[in-house]
């Protein structure tokens, strides 16, 4: 059976400083108490590390007191008070310090402890942001669908088979989402990774959107950094899934990656939506992370968010990230 250290401490430490002071006060020889307590100031330093503040501060000034009198006997009979109290006084410094390092230690190892808490609850709000972004989409994209295909049923069934298609098509897509968010939690364990997806599969995610057109320019693409490149393809996922949510039926929505200057634009454009339209997914929908996230994401990537109105009435999406022109991709 194992024995939890944390718990054995303090009471070694109290039944070893008892037995000290027992034996200065039976006289044992000077040698054997200097000796005994070298292991209590061992023993002040593990409590203080390791054992629960109750027991430990109990543990801890027997400890300090069996370490400050042990030398008494040797002065007693010679020495004033005031000897004695300087003696004892002498002893517990070296008592003292050693509780001090072990408190130390144990104050950066709570730290520690708490950092990696913190680093956790970090990494676990940005799989919750990831699922979000990616699956989101794609279960837009799925009820968009089988309300396309409830109302096409009966008058073209042939349509009806396409959305089914296209509904397949987004339901793998949000597996492979939730098996990036899988592989993301086991590279936190040690495991295998999968990479996160980028603007390579912009013209995937447009293709896959009913009413939307690409234009990109492949050399700004090149130029965005790793970060900046993910940044991107999860600024152009967000802002598609919100004019499903928010503008369906929007007649035209436009996804473009250019150069602005020395820098590269991702825009994602929509026409305004039809009076009345929206149907099952408007009256259903739910806020998300919002652009206050969004924003986030893509300042932290070193690039800068805009959202608004467009002069036709639409919406439009723009973020704007600094160019790097040797990025390693």
């Amino acid at each position: 059976m194992s024995v939890n250290h944390r718990v054995v401490w303090a009471p070694l430490l109290a039944s070893a400083a008892l037995a000290g002071i027992t034996a200065t006060v039976l006289g044992v020889p000077a040698a054997w108490l200097l000796g005994w307590a070298g292991l209590l100031l061992l023993l002040l330093a593990l409590v203080a590390r390791w054992s629960p503040v109750r027991s430990g501060t109990v543990a801890g000034v027997l400890g300090v007191v069996a370490v400050s009198v042990w030398p008494l006997p040797l002065v007693w009979e010679t020495g004033s008070w005031l000897d004695l109290c300087g003696v004892a006084g002498f002893w517990a410094v070296p008592a003292l310090g050693a509780a001090l390092a072990g408190g130390y230690l144990r104050r950066q190892a709570t730290r520690t402890e708490q950092a990696v808490r913190d680093a956790r609850r970090d990494q676990q709000l940005e799989l919750a942001r990831d699922l979000h972004d990616f699956v989101a989409h794609d279960v837009s994209a799925i009820v968009v669908q089988a309300q396309a295909a409830r109302f096409v049923a009966e008058q073209d069934p042939g349509q009806a088979v396409r959305a089914l298609e296209r509904i397949e098509t987004a339901g793998l897509s949000a597996l492979a989402s939730m098996d990036r968010t899988v592989h993301a939690l086991q590279e936190a364990a040690g495991g295998p990774t999968a990479p996160v997806p980028g603007l390579a599969r912009l013209p995937e995610l447009v293709e896959r959107f009913e009413g939307g057109a690409l234009d990109i320019d492949p050399v700004a693409v090149r130029e965005l950094s790793r970060e900046a490149d993910t940044t991107a393809y999860r600024v152009a996922v967000e802002a598609l899934t919100n004019v499903r949510r928010h503008a369906p039926g929007a007649a035209v929505v436009r996804v473009a990656v250019r150069r602005a200057g020395v820098d590269t634009e991702l825009s994602v454009t929509n026409s305004a939506a039809p009076r009345g339209g929206g149907g099952l997914l408007a009256r259903h929908r739910r806020g998300g992370t919002g652009l206050a996230g969004l924003r986030a994401r893509v300042e932290a990537a070193g690039g800068t968010l805009r959202a608004g109105t467009d002069e036709d009435g639409g919406w439009r999406v723009c973020a704007v990230f600094p160019a790097q022109e040797n990025a390693t991709r």
